[in-house]
């Protein structure tokens, strides 16, 4: 008669022996408790990552650009008295207050990374003097309109302010004739001028001989022509860029 145990050690199921796993066998996921395989995370794709590399590289740029005309900028407008800072907020050699240049930095790399998306967007991608030589004009210009926005003394401040938006838009067909560029300008100033109104309201500073509610009427002017001055820097820091990887 047979035994229990002869009958245990015959099973088929333990008498077969497992395979061994080789490095070419594919192995099926365990389900998880919801039934659905596990899988591993996706490794980033190296275009992917050169794209974001690219975009701090140019953030930086476009930051350290922004510091610098802050604090060139800013402080001829202190010298002539025309922007006037609490003697208790004036803590470094420039003259100025300190939440200047990180400000106006962001500003500039926000606005230098809008304008070649907004091309892109648009389809109309911006090929007028494309070259280094002439943002460095374009930079010379705009320097030179803050410079007589202090300097040129004229009869009232609506002849000034008039002579300014001149420049600004010739500074602008000079150098970008894009309908992008100057709808942006043209935001970019109406949103900097509500946000320079709102800061002179509270007392963190002020102009002398306020003409436009509480700042100089030409100020608009100033902020068109930075913005195109930096848009142009940023278009062409993103010449060879590739465009933005879209993940399927």
């Amino acid at each position: 008669m047979p035994r229990l145990h002869d009958h245990f050690w015959s099973c088929p199921c333990a008498a077969r022996p497992r395979a061994a796993l080789t490095p070419g066998m594919l192995v099926t996921p365990a389900p998880t408790a919801a039934g659905v395989p596990r899988s591993d995370p996706v490794p980033q794709s190296p275009r992917v990552s050169s794209w974001h590399h690219d975009l701090v590289q140019r953030s930086l740029v476009l930051f350290s650009v922004g510091v610098v005309l802050a604090l060139v900028l800013n402080l001829l407008q202190i010298q002539r008295n025309v922007t006037l800072f609490p003697d208790e907020v004036i803590a470094t050699i420039f003259s100025s207050a300190w939440w200047v240049p990180p400000c106006c930095g962001t500003a500039a790399a926000v606005v230098g990374l809008l304008y070649p998306c907004i091309d892109s967007h648009l389809g109309e991608p911006h090929k007028f003097k494309r070259e280094w030589a002439s943002v460095m004009r374009c930079i010379a210009v705009f320097v030179g309109i803050n410079h007589a926005s202090a300097k040129l003394d004229f009869a009232n401040n609506v002849q000034l302010s008039l002579t300014l938006a001149a420049l600004s838009l010739g500074l602008w067909w000079t150098f970008d004739r894009s309908r992008s560029g100057l709808g942006l300008g043209i935001t970019i100033a109406f949103l900097a001028t509500l946000i320079t109104q709102f800061l002179v309201y509270n007392g963190v500073y002020q102009y002398t001989s306020p003409d436009f509610l509480y700042i100089r009427s030409w100020l608009p002017c100033i902020f068109f022509s930075g913005g195109v001055t930096v848009g142009n820097i940023g278009r062409q820091l993103a010449m060879g860029v590739p465009e933005k990887p879209h993940s399927d």
